[in-house]
């Protein structure tokens, strides 16, 4: 568990940089629920990271903008009543968003005019329906 964490081929976040904290997590657990700290608080940060390179630093500050406290990232689970459970669950959580935010932009779309054929066939389509409203009226004489 106090291995690093694999975000690419390029990128690997060693364990110095991460901090965890431990707390008592909320829910049902029987006995052990106020004696066990469960809750995991994993925290990176990302602004001050020297794993990352530059440019992806920069992309990943720019997309997780929202979630960043003083450039940190944290990240709390308590889903599972195992400390350990909740640790790896943390790790693998903060590998995929980090995954979405260094992830290269996809290519601009370029803006394309619709075919004649298209054109066609959705002009088609508003007639039919056209007359299929009309013969529900009633004849007017």
């Amino acid at each position: 568990m106090d291995g690093e964490v694999v975000v690419s081929a390029r990128v690997r976040i060693p364990a110095s940089e991460l901090r965890e904290r431990f707390s008592h997590a909320s829910g049902p657990g029987g006995q052990g629920v106020n004696t066990a700290d469960s809750r995991v608080e994993l925290t990176f940060d990302v602004a001050g990271s020297p794993s990352l390179p530059d440019e992806l630093r920069e992309r990943a500050r720019a997309r997780l903008a929202t979630r960043l406290v003083a450039g940190e990232l944290t990240i709390a689970v308590a889903e599972r009543r195992s400390q350990l459970a909740n640790r790896r669950i943390a790790r693998e959580r903060l590998a995929q968003i980090l995954r979405e935010a260094i992830a290269p932009s996809p290519r601009a779309r370029r803006a394309t005019k619709p075919t004649r054929g298209s054109k066609e066939r959705r002009l088609a389509g508003k007639k039919r329906r056209s007359e299929i409203k009309r013969g529900r009226s009633r004849p007017t004489d």
